[in-house]
């Protein structure tokens, strides 16, 4: 019997979790089965089991390479770091700038994948925890919220912001309004009501740059910080 390698596990892994990500595209997380798994793959259902429990398990896998393949984690790192360089102002309409271009790019793939995963997780709280549960790194979004929790923090307390409401509440707030623009844009692409007149300002850019504007009015720059900028030689 020959030796099953490494490099074929891999290989026949990522064949599934493939197949189980071109399904979710297609149908939604909560309705992709095992069945739709082997009928996908052509492997047999021992196949299938062989290297899976059941459909949670590959969609934790799946999850995992989408994470390492799809990272906004650099970008905010980039953005961030340019802190003690550009006004705070600046500094939120890059991380937006950057997330309308994630959103707009991904809007139809890991962002629809994000937001029914979110959906699943109110019906049935135990398969989320089962399926996110065990991975090892945290994805973009909370990633997103880390860093600027400590930036919203720090930037307070060098009076260079001057929030109205507590890192915590800003960064709730931006999160909710985040998943409402994600799950209005998603629903606008797969069934758009031409009668909407709004219809056709459900576009991921337009209404996050309008969140943009009311993250720096929130944290007291939205204008108000340009005479300041003069004088440090930012403008």
């Amino acid at each position: 019997m020959p030796k099953v390698t490494e490099e074929y596990i891999i290989n026949k892994k990522k064949r599934i979790t493939d197949a189980a990500y071109e399904l979710c595209l297609q149908k939604t997380v909560s309705t992709v089965t095992m069945q739709d798994i082997i009928d996908k793959t052509r492997f047999s259902q021992g196949g299938i089991y062989r290297f899976y429990k059941d459909i949670d398990e590959i969609f934790s896998d799946m999850i995992r390479q989408m994470r390492k393949q799809v990272s906004i984690k650099e970008k905010i790192d980039e953005i961030l770091a340019l802190k003690d360089v550009l006004p705070p102002r600046e500094i939120t309409d890059r991380l937006f700038r950057m997330l309308a271009d994630f959103m707009e790019r991904e809007l139809m793939g890991i962002e629809k994948i994000d937001f029914e995963l979110s959906v699943l997780a109110m019906n049935m709280p135990q398969r989320i925890e089962k399926i996110l549960g065990g991975l090892p790194e945290v994805g973009n979004m909370e990633y997103l919220t880390m860093r600027t929790m400590e930036y919203f923090k720090e930037q307070t307390a060098l009076g260079r912001i001057h929030p109205s409401v507590s890192a915590e509440e800003l960064l709730a707030f931006i999160s909710s309004a985040y998943g409402g623009i994600q799950m209005t844009c998603i629903v606008n692409n797969c069934y758009q009501h031409e009668r909407n007149p709004l219809a056709a300002l459900y576009q991921p850019r337009g209404l996050l740059q309008t969140l943009a504007q009311t993250v720096n009015h929130l944290i007291g720059v939205d204008g108000n910080d340009r005479e300041e900028d003069k004088k440090e030689g930012h403008l």
